[in-house]
């Protein structure tokens, strides 16, 4: 009688089992998953960088605004002490430091004047450095002192750059706005 233990087998080696599995199983990535790699690097970086040089113009702007719009209130105060609009290009005046001290970062001077009438008609321009985002280099964004004979002082804001940079602030239509000082067909006139 023969017994389980009189035929012999083949025996698989562990060893030679987990070689050639070895040579199977894939070392690194293929040609083709990198270029599939590259290429949706490359879809988000066209979506991403120019979303992210909007976002900076936007900051860059929004420095402008409120350069501008921290001499609103001596502005109005003068405006409505004398009847006349605070010139400071050459000197302060009625506590309105000189236009080239008033900086920051991505502004070059803030101005202010402009030719005073019943509703108002005082100027506040930040204009924007060489420093600044290439949108806004040179650019512009001018608050204009309006309805100052109606009691309630209104500042509209108006600006040369691209509209999709301006704040809402300054992105209202022109219609609902004041009137075009300082500002181009590309900025819209908004209440500030």
């Amino acid at each position: 009688m023969e017994s389980k233990f009189d035929t012999i087998q083949p025996v698989h080696s562990p060893s030679l089992r987990s070689q050639s599995l070895r040579q199977r199983v894939q070392r690194g990535f293929t040609l083709i998953e990198l270029m599939i790699v590259v290429a949706i690097i490359g879809i988000l970086a066209a979506i991403a960088v120019p979303q992210y040089q909007n976002y900076i113009a936007r900051t860059q702007f929004a420095e402008g605004l409120s350069l501008a719009s921290g001499q609103k209130a001596a502005v109005t105060e003068a405006f409505s002490s004398n009847g006349e609009c605070p010139n400071n290009t050459n000197a302060a005046v009625n506590g309105i430091p000189v236009m080239t001290t008033i900086t920051g970062a991505y502004v070059d001077r803030v101005t202010t004047g402009g030719v005073a009438d019943n509703a108002g008609g005082c100027t506040i321009v930040a204009r924007f450095a060489q420093t600044a985002a290439r949108p806004l280099r040179g650019n512009t964004v001018t608050l204009t002192l309006g309805n100052a004979d109606g009691g309630s002082v209104t500042w509209t804001c108006n600006s040369n750059v691209a509209q999709q940079l301006l704040p809402t602030a300054c992105a209202v239509a022109p219609a609902a706005g004041g009137g075009a000082a300082g500002g181009g067909a590309a900025g819209g006139g908004g209440a500030v």
